[in-house]
Order: C-alpha cells, then sequence, then structure tokens
C-alpha cells in the first residue's frame, strides 16, 4: 500500500515537473502581453532615470527609431554607430525633432572587439547617462549553414552581438549605481526562443544577452538600476533584407518606428518583453510546442528565406 502511494506521488511530481517549464514559459507571455494594456499610464522616463541616453546602432533600424522616440520625450542623446556621415545626417532630423536636446555623436565599429570600448569610455566619463540601449547587433547575411558563414562574418556577429552590450554596460554601470538609478536596455531577438538552425550563430548570441540581462537585473536591483530585455520578433527593417517577405510592414511585422514607440513604452513597466503587443501574441503561440518542435520550424522557415534569398540574388 505504502509502495502504491509512493509510486502515484512521484508519477505526480514528475508530470508536475514536465508541465512546469511550459506554463511557466506561456504565463510569462501572456504577463507581458497584458501588462501594456492594464497598465497604460505614460511614466517620466526622463525624471525616473535622468536626462542622457546613449543609443549604439543608432543610424539605422530599431536604434534610430528608438533614439527618436527618447528624442521625442526629451533626452539629451549620444548616439553611437560606425558610419560619422550617418550620424550626423541623424543628428540633424532629432534636432528637427526635438531643437533643444543636446546630441554628442560618437563614430565607433564594434566588430573590432575591446579597443573600441577603450576609445569609446573618455566620451562618456562626464556624461551622466540615464538610459543605455544596447541595440547594435550583426546578422547573418542571410540564413546559412555554420560551415558556409565567413569566418570574419562570425566574428564579427560574436564581438558585436555579445562585447558590445556587455562592455557599454561596463562602462556606465558605475556611475548609475553612484546614482542610484538608471536603466539598461537590451534588445536581444525572438531568435532566442530556440534554437535556430541556418542562423545558428546569431541566435545563440541573443540567448547570451538573456542570461547576461537576468543576471544583471539580481546583481544591481538594489542600487536602483532597471534592466529591461527586449525580444522583438521580425521588424521591417534591413537587417532582415534577405526575404522580401519581411520587407512588408503589417501588424504581425512593424516598422521600426511602430516597433520603438511600443517597447519605449514598456520601459519601466516590465523587466522582459518582446516590446510589442503583437510580438507578444506571436511568442506566447511560438512557447507552447515544446523546444524540438519550435527548432525544426525555425528550420523550416529558415530554409524558405534562404531560398528567397538565393532566388532574389540569382535574377
Amino acid at each position: 500500500m505504502i509502495l502504491s502511494i509512493s509510486l502515484w506521488l512521484l508519477v505526480a511530481v514528475l508530470i508536475l515537473w514536465i508541465l512546469l517549464d511550459p506554463v511557466s514559459r506561456i504565463s510569462r507571455a501572456i504577463f507581458e502581453v497584458l501588462i501594456p494594456l492594464v497598465n497604460q499610464k505614460p511614466i517620466d522616463l526622463k525624471n525616473k532615470f535622468g536626462e542622457w541616453a546613449v543609443v549604439t546602432g543608432s543610424t539605422d533600424g530599431i536604434g534610430k527609431a528608438y533614439a527618436k522616440e527618447l528624442a521625442n520625450r526629451g533626452f539629451n542623446l549620444v548616439l553611437i554607430s560606425r558610419n560619422a556621415e550617418r550620424l550626423e545626417k541623424t543628428k540633424s532630423e532629432m534636432l528637427t525633432i526635438s531643437p533643444n536636446i543636446q546630441i554628442k555623436l560618437i563614430s565607433a565599429d564594434f566588430s573590432k572587439g575591446r579597443d573600441v570600448s577603450v576609445e569609446i569610455e573618455p566620451h562618456l566619463r562626464d556624461i551622466p547617462v540615464g538610459i543605455l540601449v544596447n541595440n547594435v547587433g550583426k546578422q547573418y547575411t542571410y540564413p546559412m549553414y555554420v560551415g558556409e558563414v565567413p569566418e570574419d562574418e562570425l566574428w564579427d556577429i560574436i564581438n558585436v552581438n555579445i562585447g558590445a552590450a556587455t562592455l557599454m554596460t561596463r562602462i556606465v554601470i558605475p556611475g548609475m549605481q553612484k546614482r542610484q538609478k538608471g536603466a539598461i536596455v537590451n534588445v536581444s531577438s525572438g531568435s532566442e526562443l530556440q534554437p535556430l538552425p541556418l542562423m545558428t550563430v546569431y541566435a545563440a548570441t541573443k540567448v547570451y544577452l538573456r542570461s547576461f540581462s537576468e543576471a544583471l537585473r539580481v546583481e544591481y536591483n538594489k542600487f536602483g538600476i532597471t534592466v529591461q530585455h527586449l525580444t522583438p520578433l521580425f521588424v521591417n527593417t534591413k537587417m532582415n533584407a534577405f526575404s522580401h517577405r519581411l520587407q512588408v510592414s503589417t501588424v504581425a511585422v512593424p516598422d521600426a518606428t511602430t516597433y520603438a514607440k511600443n517597447a519605449v513604452a514598456t520601459l519601466g513597466k516590465i523587466d522582459s518583453s518582446t516590446g510589442y503587443w503583437a510580438h507578444g501574441i506571436q511568442a506566447f503561440f511560438t512557447l507552447i510546442p515544446p523546444v524540438w518542435i519550435r527548432t525544426k520550424i525555425g528550420e523550416m522557415m529558415n530554409q524558405t528565406f534562404r531560398k528567397d534569398y538565393l532566388k532574389q540574388k540569382n535574377l
């Protein structure tokens, strides 16, 4: 009798353990969709975090749109990107939006590794950075098998996607800690939700960002520092230009401006989010199947995008 009860208890615990992870993941996905809808009261981000924001990868895509949204809210900006000419052009656009803000430009190529952070640090030494947006990222040119990806491209992906966020955080976080306030926004990718064949290394670097964000939040929460982890799914930007399917703005694939407007509105409200309500719904359904099914679906999706690119290239 006791043995039978023990076996049934063991089976019940095993079933609970099996169900706990997917239930937890799905619950988080529901939570992040509902929070922005329930809590629509805007937050005074300047008062909460400070008047200066640093945005990496700020001359295109999500980074540029996010910087514009911060400019709309009156933030002084430090824009970091590798192309000096495009930085100047972006600065002009920002000043058109908000002529009274201050804007500093830093030209830096994060693919060069550690030396870049050494160059950037003096420029930020006397700036009370309130928000750091670690947005700069490097994607595959198109979906490829690891053995096809040029070695230089692999190093660029690793240095930019992992090194930039880590070292930029290291530069600004002592000042935030001293002032007892600040926010670090790490822009990851929906590719982190499962292993992603044909974008293997890119997706793996985004898993690093998730782990980095979650641990950093625990380390610095007691100092009043917010660490937000954003997981956008497909956004209509040049980064996804390998397929025509991703170059048409829809509710599911928003343009960068729509995405950024929604993402900025979640800052200070939720620590981990896709940043956009429709992406939150997509993430909810994505996380229902077990990881092996999600991985297989990801492979099939990238095979389609690969064919799109190769067909486009051969026209």
